[in-house]
């Protein structure tokens, strides 16, 4: 039997992908934003599509700041791009 792949839309390109080929951002609790590598953290979530057009595309349109009702600090974004060269 096939097993379903959960498929999670990214909030820049609205395109749905499997958890494998997007990042979650995640806002804790505390108001504190950071990238969600296992997609376990507690909080509201967003996954963003693991390309570095994605992410400075996000940043431009501030649309992490409208998905987790935030205001994103620029340091999110150079740490994303940092992270999607690492994988």
């Amino acid at each position: 039997m096939n097993r379903k792949i959960p498929l999670r839309k990214c909030v820049v390109t609205q395109e749905m992908k499997s958890k494998k080929e997007l990042i979650r951002i995640v806002r804790s609790k505390e108001g504190e934003v950071s990238i969600d590598p296992t997609g376990k953290k507690s909080g509201r979530g967003a996954y963003l599509t693991k390309s570095a057009e994605v992410v400075k595309l996000a940043q431009q349109k501030q649309t992490l700041d409208h998905q987790l009702k935030t205001k994103i600090d620029a340091s999110l974004y150079d740490e994303l791009l940092a992270f999607i060269e690492k994988e």
